[in-house]
């Protein structure tokens, strides 16, 4: 079994700082992207930043500037810095990551739950 867990919502003023973190935890061989998504009330999910190796990170433009994913190899876990927090940032914030399991030959996608942030103004 895999389990992806995040932590680190909350409640927070517009202007503020959270920071998410997702850990990866089972029967894993390996792990290659690491990324979050968030959906909003009545809104698909999204993407928000992608985390694949080092200098390889992707942002969706409404949180380039403000949000920076991390990741910490030895924990299998990815972290979401978010600065300058609006309230459209309000949203389920979901991690999701490749992973191939000991003697599977193909990574596959798992996702976690979610942990709730909500910006208010």
């Amino acid at each position: 079994q895999v389990q992806l867990v995040e932590s680190g919502g909350g409640l927070v003023q517009t202007g503020g700082s959270l920071t998410l973190s997702c850990a990866a935890s089972g029967n894993i061989f390996g792990i290659a992207a690491m990324a979050w998504y968030r959906q909003a009330p009545g809104k698909q999910r999204e993407f928000v930043a992608r985390f694949i190796s080092g200098e390889n990170t992707n942002y969706a433009d409404s949180v380039k500037g403000r949000f920076t994913v991390s990741r910490d190899n030895a924990k299998n876990t990815v972290y979401l810095q978010m600065n300058s927090l609006k309230p459209e940032d309000t949203s389920v914030y979901y991690c999701n990551a490749d992973i191939k399991r000991y003697g599977a030959s193909l990574y596959l996608k798992y996702w976690g739950k979610g942990t709730q942030v909500t910006v208010s103004s």
